[in-house]
């Protein structure tokens, strides 16, 4: 049975009990009230359509609690992940495009394969690589830029997808001016109903209440007001002319971002076949290069193009079906011509029409029924394109779960394994690549939820991917008239608990080098947005390095004798007394390649400062290692301070590196009678050798007073 419970940890729920069964029951549907509405805005923030959702949130849910050791964490759509699924495709594909789509399921099935991987080999740890501070620098980062992601549909205006975020916002702050405000209104309401049940009622499902609150008002006032049109229904010169520059300039932008998609691909491939530095993969740096800056000014004159075109407010006739006739300039229309009684925006431009927008956006139709089961779309230039953002979303996604599972677990008093947690979310990602979803992940807010709402078991998390089934079966017609205004404010809602500038400034209190990883990992995260990956890899890097640095520098104390006869540090104890005779100096860290030099340039300091020291006590409680460069270095130093009149001892060296020293020699070269368990026994056996000469010294053993 022990057995079976380490491949199908889910064995654990049976016997099923009624006890169990129940809260179980409770908190799955109580959950997935929150997930249904969460998931669909994931989605769209992941560059999705909002049905993809909740593809992600029916079998990964049930597949992670079933294979995972937690009975606690909420597995589904969470917003880093998704952000970080968009940010790495935009460059490959339009978002919400069948390219970018399959990228997305393509994505999940390779997620899902390195966490597994990293699961059945027992490398749960490698996810330290990326440190505490990096990860509250990032998230911080992450929640700031989702939100202002969210501001667009918040106040109805459209946001472009360029390759800098913040110039995507200053362009959406300059058309403030036409913000749609049923559509604010409606964003508006959703999120102070949500902030007033999550203050005042916060066992109510604030969400739900929100969505249905707002679902039933965009029907109840026909909240949408959308519509389709063709370039030749275009019946004013002017106008026609603006909605084709918008039409061209998109088109050469999807032009030339396909272009650079070829060329980058085109690279690699030449990159590993001829080598990094050939002149072929020169030539082709070149041109992706200026494909790259042609791009920029395409992008720019896009931008332009369609801010021009968005100021301009247009009507349209209509024939007696109601499909649009003529669209007209609104200050423009001819005398005579009857209306829908309607004003619009032209929106969405593309070579073969464009968007009418007069209401607010609505999630629309959601096709009913299950996903399909297929394999993804499998292509050698995608799986090296994705291959880091791969490893960047298994890491950072497995942290954000694993936190959230051993959080919960404490306070249960339960136990987390690391390593089959990564089983389950590699196995959930891998099950939701063949079923078109994208990537996933443990979400805080609805573990929080399942653990608050009495859940016992995983079987919760089952419970919760049934209801989303019988809503994928039954229940997607309620949804179309949901806003994308109130996914927006659900988004926020979401990550403005992420926010959390006292993480940063504590990890500043607690080390310099800390701060310092978090506050640069925080500014380069919104600085190569939407590159998110990339910000995050800035901040692993660079708290690798500190640490590196942190431990080239060891810290080096100089000892004198305390009045309690203790052996203490003369910088902080300027008064204590030292000795002619002894060097005496405590080195707190380890002898290994990168501070080995440090070490010796310390060593020989010390002695030419005090050229008549017979001995060099070196007290070692603090050295956990001796590599090879540790070893040959002071191989070398007890030599030459041998050579020189000069002995060095050691004292309090642990099992490791006498280890190390034996095995390599050094142990001999030192010598028995130089190697002591404590740094009194080394200085009394020190001052045992030295004799009459040292008779006065004041930094001898202190005697006990009978003596």
């Amino acid at each position: 049975m022990n057995g079976l419970l380490r491949y199908l940890p889910f064995l654990k729920w049976f016997p099923l009990k009624a006890d169990t069964i129940k809260p179980d029951f409770i908190a799955g549907i109580t959950v997935a009230l929150v997930l249904i509405p969460q998931s669909m805005a994931y989605a769209q923030l992941a560059g999705m359509p909002a049905y993809y959702g909740l593809y992600a949130a029916f079998l990964p849910v049930a597949i992670a609690s079933m294979m995972g050791s937690s009975n606690f964490l909420g597995t589904g759509p969470v917003a880093v992940v998704s952000l970080l699924t968009a940010s790495s495709l935009a460059p490959l594909a339009a978002p919400g495009s069948a390219q970018f789509i399959a990228l997305a399921i393509l994505l999940a099935l390779l997620v899902g394969i390195v966490q597994l991987s990293l699961g059945l080999f027992k490398l749960g740890v490698v996810v330290n690589f990326l440190s505490h501070p990096v990860i509250v620098g990032f998230t911080n980062a992450a929640a700031i830029i989702i939100g202002l992601s969210q501001v667009s549909k918040l106040f109805g205006l459209s946001m472009g997808r360029s390759e800098h975020f913040l110039n995507d916002i200053w362009e959406v702050a300059l058309q403030l001016g036409d913000t749609h405000l049923p559509t604010l209104a409606m964003g508006a309401l959703a999120i102070a109903m949500m902030w007033a049940v999550k203050r005042y009622k916060p066992k109510w499902p604030g969400v739900l209440i929100a969505v249905v609150v707002t679902t039933t008002l965009s029907w109840a006032v026909g909240y949408e007001h959308n519509a389709n049109g063709k370039l030749d229904q275009v019946a004013d010169t002017e106008l026609r002319a603006m909605v084709e520059d918008v039409a061209k300039a998109v088109q050469r932008q999807d032009e030339l971002a396909a272009a650079k998609a070829i060329k980058a691909a085109e690279l690699k491939t030449v990159q590993h076949e001829q080598g990094a530095h050939s002149a072929q993969a020169a030539r082709i740096e070149y041109e992706l290069e200026l494909a790259s800056i042609e791009a920029e000014s395409a992008e720019s004159a896009t931008r332009k193009a369609k801010r021009t075109l968005r100021a301009m407010a247009v009507v349209r006739t209509m024939d007696g079906a109601g499909a649009t006739l003529a669209v007209y300039p609104a200050h423009r229309l001819p005398p005579g011509m009857a209306t829908d009684g309607q004003v619009y925006r032209i929106r969405g431009v593309k070579s073969d029409g464009f968007k009418l927008v007069g209401g607010g956006e609505v999630v629309g139709k959601i096709p009913e029924g299950l996903p399909a089961v297929h394999m993804p779309t499998i292509s050698l230039d995608a799986l090296g394109s994705l291959l880091s953002a791969a490893i960047v979303i298994s890491l950072v996604g497995f942290m954000e779960a694993i936190s959230i599972a051993k959080a919960l677990a404490t306070k249960a008093k339960q136990k987390v394994d690391p390593n089959q947690e990564l089983i389950g979310q590699g196995l959930a990602n891998i099950v939701g690549g063949f079923t078109s979803a994208f990537p996933v992940s443990g979400s805080f807010s609805r573990s929080a939820v399942n653990f608050n709402a009495g859940a016992k078991s995983g079987l919760a998390a089952v419970i919760t991917a049934l209801f989303v089934l019988l809503t994928l079966l039954f229940l997607t017609p309620l949804l179309y008239h949901l806003p994308q205004a109130v996914l927006a404010g659900i988004i926020i809602m979401a990550v403005i608990g992420l926010v959390n500038f006292g993480a940063i400034k504590h990890a500043w209190h607690a080390s310099r080098h800390d701060g310092i990883a978090a506050m640069v990992t925080f500014v380069a995260t919104l600085l190569v947005a939407p590159h998110l990956d990339k910000g995050i890899m800035i901040g692993a890097g660079l708290a690798i390095l500190l640490y590196l640095y942190r431990t080239m520098t060891p810290r080096v104390a100089q000892l004198g004798r305390y009045n309690d006869g203790t052996l203490r540090d003369v910088k902080v104890n300027p008064d204590l007394p030292t000795s002619p005779h002894i060097i005496a100096m405590r080195y707190d860290g380890s002898l290994y390649f990168a501070n080995v030099a440090y070490f010796e340039d310390t060593i020989l300091e010390a002695v030419a400062a005090k050229p008549n020291a017979e001995y060099v006590l070196v007290v070692g409680d603090a050295i956990n290692q001796l590599d090879a460069s540790g070893e040959e270095v002071v191989h070398h130093l007890v030599e030459r301070l041998r050579d020189g009149g000069t002995q060095i001892v050691f004292s309090g060296l642990k099992k490791q590196v006498l280890d190390v020293m034996r095995h390599t020699g050094l142990f001999d070269l030192i010598g028995q009678a130089n190697i002591f368990a404590t740094e009194d026994q080394a200085i009394a056996a020190i001052y045992e050798r030295l004799g009459d000469k040292a008779a006065g010294d004041l930094f001898c053993p202190v005697r006990p007073a009978a003596a």
